[in-house]
């Protein structure tokens, strides 16, 4: 078999060169070329006999089938074994499907794939491809995370302090291997239900000469793979590298081809991890599922609102708490604000898990239509537990929070705040208000402040409308000020 043929493509002018130069001939940038696969082509020799004597021929398709011509057959999704993992999913692992994982060194990738090749072994056959570590690493890493398989012991009290059970690995195969091609055939020699690369920068095809990580070698891979797993309806699970920013290395074509994209979140500083969809083509994107690492590994976490909840025994001046939807999973978060007079000309302004812009914004917001001084104060605003609150819908927890620390009162400790505030301090709408209104409750919450329009009762708490910041401040401060020094 001849070896393919590669050439250099410019990625910002799309010239082609069969050599590789430092400075593309036709645009002139530097180091923008990067090598792939030529695809033969053949010319259709029918083409020339497309025609009729009598004109051309009636228009009929091929290949094509009509949508309705589609054998629709009911495809059952493969349960994980880890409930948070699968709602992220969509329900389950989907076959044939292609699911990117990524996430910082060390936050947890390999270990929750493990976990769960661990758990699918045991019902299905399971394809793990190591191309970082050797087997007997990986093995050494099996035998701490994978819990022991339990067997039946009729004869045996479950006081009696008898066997509890031996490891076992079921149908988990290794593979230590960095050759797309030696895995490609051991996928369609074993047909897994599920196959996992760890990971997908570390492994290279060898009709390129370009480093394994490279944007060639990364785009043919996934290419390659993909094309394996649509054909036997293997589900596969890419590892992948980030950058320093945060984002998936490689190629944007990376995530495109794929079908599902996760990427793991977890402060250094904290045990739980966060797993997000941002691309999902079984389900909804923005899913979170929340685990925490322990010694054994990634253990789900029933109650995720508990993480982000601060103790609610005692009042606290400045701390406000909220409803907010990751997906279609409603979080009750704490948020936490303080302010102090400036010792300096330019006071201080510091957002933790939230969008610093949308601080600046509320702050304005407060000074403009409440009539806050907050330019003579330094101010601090964090959410509890870590969690990055990204929506709209806490703005009025977070004007509130502020108010509370600039007035020193408490907020009620059973209330929550819900909606988004606008430049001109009116509250505004948001969505999946009842979902929010549900969650709140469950946990024992009896008021809500919601924009006005959006009061839904019936619901076991006492659900307030208001259409002004200003009345919000007003509705949920209560208790007597405390004397707090103000600059002159």
């Amino acid at each position: 078999m001849a070896k393919p043929q590669t050439e250099y493509v410019c990625n910002e002018c799309g010239a082609k060169s069969r050599q590789y130069f430092g400075k593309c001939s036709g645009c002139g940038s530097w180091n923008s070329l990067v090598e792939q696969v030529v695809a033969v082509t053949v010319s259709p020799k029918a083409s020339s006999r497309s025609r009729s004597p009598h004109g051309l021929n009636p228009a009929q398709p091929r290949v094509s089938l009509r949508l309705d011509d589609i054998v629709d057959y009911p495809q059952s999704r493969i349960a994980s074994g880890y409930p948070e993992l699968d709602r992220v999913l969509g329900g389950g692992i989907v076959p044939g499907s292609l699911v990117l994982i990524g996430g910082d060194p060390g936050i947890g990738k390999s270990t929750l794939l493990l976990q769960v090749a661990q758990q699918l072994s045991q019902r299905h056959s399971v394809l793990y491809a190591c191309a970082e570590e050797s087997g007997q690493q990986v093995k050494m890493r099996w035998q701490r995370l994978a819990p022991p398989i339990a067997q039946p012991q009729p004869s045996v009290m479950p006081d009696s302090g008898g066997p509890r059970g031996e490891l076992t690995a079921g149908q988990l195969y290794l593979l230590p291997e960095i050759e797309v091609e030696t895995i490609v055939a051991e996928l369609e020699s074993l047909r897994p239900q599920l196959a996992i690369i760890d990971s997908i920068q570390a492994i290279y095809y060898t009709a390129l000469n370009s480093a394994p990580g490279s944007v060639a070698q990364v785009r043919e891979c996934t290419a390659t793979l993909m094309r394996v797993a649509k054909r036997l309806e293997i589900a596969l699970m890419l590892v992948g590298h980030v950058t320093k920013e945060g984002a998936i290395a490689g190629p944007k074509v990376l995530e495109h081809l794929v079908d599902t994209v996760l990427y793991f979140e977890g402060d250094r500083f904290a045990s739980h991890r966060l797993l997000r969809s941002v691309k999902n083509r079984f389900g909804a994107t923005h899913e979170l599922g929340v685990f925490e690492m322990r010694d054994r590994g990634l253990v789900e976490v029933d109650n995720p609102s508990a993480l982000f909840l601060g103790s609610r025994d005692e009042s606290t001046p400045g701390t406000a708490v909220i409803v907010a939807c990751e997906g279609t999973r409603p979080l009750v978060v704490e948020l936490q604000a303080l302010v102090s007079p400036t010792s300096y000309s330019s006071p201080r302004r510091s957002a933790t898990g939230l969008e610093y812009n949308r601080l600046l914004q509320i702050l304005a917001v407060l000074e403009k239509r409440v009539g806050f001084p907050l330019s003579k104060f330094d101010a601090y605003v964090a959410s509890a537990g870590g969690l990055n609150v990204a929506e709209p819908a806490a703005d009025l927890g977070v004007a509130v929070a502020i108010a509370a620390s600039f007035r020193d009162r408490s907020v009620q400790r059973d209330t929550v705040l819900i909606g988004e505030v606008g430049l001109g301090g009116q509250v505004r709408s948001v969505s999946q208000m009842e979902l929010r209104l549900r969650e709140a409750a469950k946990l024992g919450f009896r008021q809500a402040i919601v924009p006005k329009g959006q009061e839904l009762h019936n619901l076991g708490l006492t659900v307030i409308g208001v259409s002004k910041v200003v009345d919000a401040i007003a509705t949920v401060l209560s208790g007597p000020e405390t004397t707090q020094e103000r600059p002159q």
